[in-house]
């Protein structure tokens, strides 16, 4: 992440700097039981329960251990992954790896919240550093349990696949229902900008809510989940096409909570009741991962953890 090669390194972005290289590292369930470790299994861990819209593939999801690797310059990216996979050739074995991209930095003139393949901008409503419950939301409180965790965060992991083919056939004007946003802006359909509220009690001159009862930002909202929230860093993917020529592609969904079950599990319990969005989705894998603190100069990412 120093943009700094080892002298036996591979070389494959050796004339690159670091390019905002990160390497996040996460614990799966089954990690604690292998390393020794099953007594400092967190109780937010637990497995995630059964949706009604998943249709997972078990080989692509779950896992021991979790690498996400992001950096501007792709080949920066593979060149850490390489050097991963070098180090961890006689411990780990690959089970799933997912490949995602995001808007390029420059590519508009000033920085914008970035838009998935749906053409939609999404993360407008993500929870914001500024907010009073930030910390509470999305990390573990420094008396949190166990110990080890104190400072990190819990990151659910979810490859969803849009059926784009169907999305794009329908009119404008019913994507933005769908959803409960304009797509040229991203402003609600309640009134304002990008940024505005979205206040869901507006109605119409016919008297019609604004943002139908079954609209994404309505059923996702915190005022519609007691509260509950996540922080979302996804990634958009596409991995070619399918034997019937829809495109492999969607959204690699990663939320970030101090708590899973009281930041995802509610709010897609709701989604799975009635949210228009879901009849263009396929949620395909999943995975549930403890992240822990970063660490200090000299120290490894996981120590406290496997060295008490």
């Amino acid at each position: 992440m120093a943009g700094e090669a080892p002298p036996d390194d591979t070389g494959i972005a050796l004339d690159a700097g670091p390019s905002s290289l990160t390497v996040t590292f996460g614990f799966g369930r089954t990690f604690f039981g292998k390393a020794g470790v099953e007594d400092q299994l967190p109780e937010a861990l637990a497995p995630l329960p059964d949706f009604v819209s998943d249709a997972l593939d078990r080989k692509r999801s779950n896992g021991d251990l979790w690498i996400q690797i992001g950096a501007n310059d792709a080949l920066v990216a593979f060149h850490a992954l390489r050097a991963l996979q070098r180090e961890a050739a006689d411990t780990a074995r690959l089970r799933w790896q997912m490949n995602g991209f995001n808007r390029s930095p420059g590519a508009t003139g000033r920085p914008m919240t970035t838009r998935n393949l749906m053409g939609q901008i999404d993360g407008t409503n993500n929870p914001k550093p500024t907010d009073d419950d930030f910390e509470r939301r999305i990390f573990v409180p420094e008396r949190g349990e166990p110990a080890w965790m104190a400072g990190g965060s819990y990151a659910v992991v979810r490859r969803i696949r849009m059926l784009l083919d169907s999305w794009d056939h329908l009119s404008l004007e019913r994507q933005e229902k769908v959803v409960g946003r304009r797509k040229s802006d991203g402003a609600p359909l309640s009134g304002g900008t990008e940024t505005t509220p979205v206040q869901l009690d507006k109605v119409d001159k016919n008297g019609a809510l604004a943002i139908a009862g079954a609209a994404h930002v309505r059923v996702a909202a915190p005022a519609s989940n007691q509260g509950a929230a996540m922080l979302r860093r996804p990634f958009s993917y596409h991995d070619g096409f399918r034997d019937d020529g829809a495109p492999d592609a969607g959204l690699l969904f990663i939320a970030w909570q101090a708590d899973p079950m009281k930041g995802f599990v509610p709010v897609q319990r709701k989604l799975d009741l009635g949210d228009d969005l879901s009849r263009f989705l396929r949620h395909e894998a999943s995975a549930l991962f403890a992240v822990p603190p970063g660490c200090a100069p000299g120290e490894y990412v996981g120590q406290a953890l496997l060295e008490g």
